[in-house]
């Protein structure tokens, strides 16, 4: 009886083990499907747009761009408009029917090491499905051609170099978010939250000193991860330590935001953790593409995934760490985050309640 008059553990009970089971059934898939590429062609001859063809009509691939000259591919693969590039020497098609036959360049952003290695393999298959019909016959004049695959910012394919931003936003959301929520509910279930209540303190002077502490103490997990990424597993950081810094006091401070909020809808700390844990931990492993790529899901579920802040955050770490980019670059992501701070604060202080029910 009890748990059928509480709304929210019902909630807890019934509607996130089929959310869950939902998300894994959809967004467990290891399939390339639309995967954008630019085409940077020297060559423009016939033998380079059929095998462009080939790579567009197998599903796997759909051309971004058309690039002129390689600054312009290498600002598409810095920026993520596209996930690989396919490059086309001069005189593509002539190279082919002579004795050494002719290359063919395949550069893939490996800040995502699994998706990279699978798009070269799935491009290497296709490129030779279309050189086994060209050579078929003993009178044939092609040859084979010769694929050379390059990853750009990550070229020994590291996982690590994905789970270093990843570990990163589980950790802080987690941390900021439940530890601040279960901060709160704790003062109004020991009853310590009425002493609060009927002190000269405004409700945002109440808030900022509870999540003063945890600002500091998410700052020191990001540092330590941070620290344990780069020293022991090696992996890079190109960009600026400073803009990395503010990146994570926005994150940090949205999280932390989260939290407030949660604790103004949570009745106690078990709510409270449940909402943490599973509204927060799942969709940041598999919603946010920290896991499992984006562009696998289902498009209800990719529109979804526009609401999850760790998406954002992910994307601006990779693109600091491994990239080397810069505020320009960067700027609309992180603008996103900063609206989910306003938009949390706004909501929390909304909910907060001056009189305890």
């Amino acid at each position: 009886m009890h748990i059928f008059r509480d709304k929210r553990t019902l909630a807890v009970l019934f509607v996130m083990p089929l959310a869950q089971i939902l998300i894994f059934g959809y967004v467990i898939s290891t399939e390339i499907r639309d995967a954008r590429i630019g085409v940077l062609n020297y060559a423009g001859d016939y033998a380079s747009r059929q095998m462009i063809d080939r790579l567009v009509s197998s599903g796997y691939f759909q051309v971004q761009d058309y690039y002129r000259n390689q600054q312009q591919m290498e600002t598409a693969l810095r920026r993520g408009d596209i996930q690989m590039a396919v490059v086309f020497p001069p005189n593509f098609g002539d190279k082919l029917k002579r004795a050494g036959g002719s290359d063919l360049q395949l550069i893939a952003d490996a800040t995502d090491a699994n998706t990279a290695r699978m798009l070269v393999n799935y491009a290497e298959g296709i490129v030779g499905g279309y050189t086994a019909e060209l050579t078929n016959g003993l009178q044939s004049v092609y040859r084979p051609v010769v694929v050379e695959a390059r990853m750009f910012y990550n070229p020994s394919l590291k996982g690590v170099f994905m789970s270093v931003p990843g570990i990163m936003a589980m950790i802080l959301i987690l941390v900021s978010a439940m530890m601040t929520s279960i901060s709160i509910t704790r003062e109004k279930e020991f009853g310590s939250m009425e002493v609060l209540l009927i002190s000269p303190l405004k409700p945002w002077q109440i808030i900022l000193g509870k999540v003063a502490p945890y600002v500091v103490l998410s700052f020191f997990n990001a540092a330590s991860i941070l620290a344990i990424g780069v020293l022991v597993f090696e992996v890079p950081m190109d960009g600026s330590w400073l803009l990395l810094a503010f990146v994570n006091l926005i994150y940090i401070l949205m999280a932390l935001a989260l939290g407030i909020f949660i604790s103004t809808v949570a009745p106690n700390q078990m709510v409270a953790m449940f909402i943490s844990l599973f509204a927060l931990m799942l969709p940041t492993i598999l919603l946010s593409g920290f896991i499992y790529p984006i562009e696998n899901m289902p498009w209800w579920l990719q529109g979804f995934s526009y609401i999850i802040p760790p998406r954002y955050y992910i994307g601006i770490v990779k693109d600091v760490m491994f990239k080397g980019a810069g505020l320009m670059v960067i700027w609309k992501e992180l603008l996103i985050l900063a609206g989910f701070l306003f938009g949390f604060l706004y909501l929390s202080v909304k909910n907060f309640k001056i009189r305890l029910q």
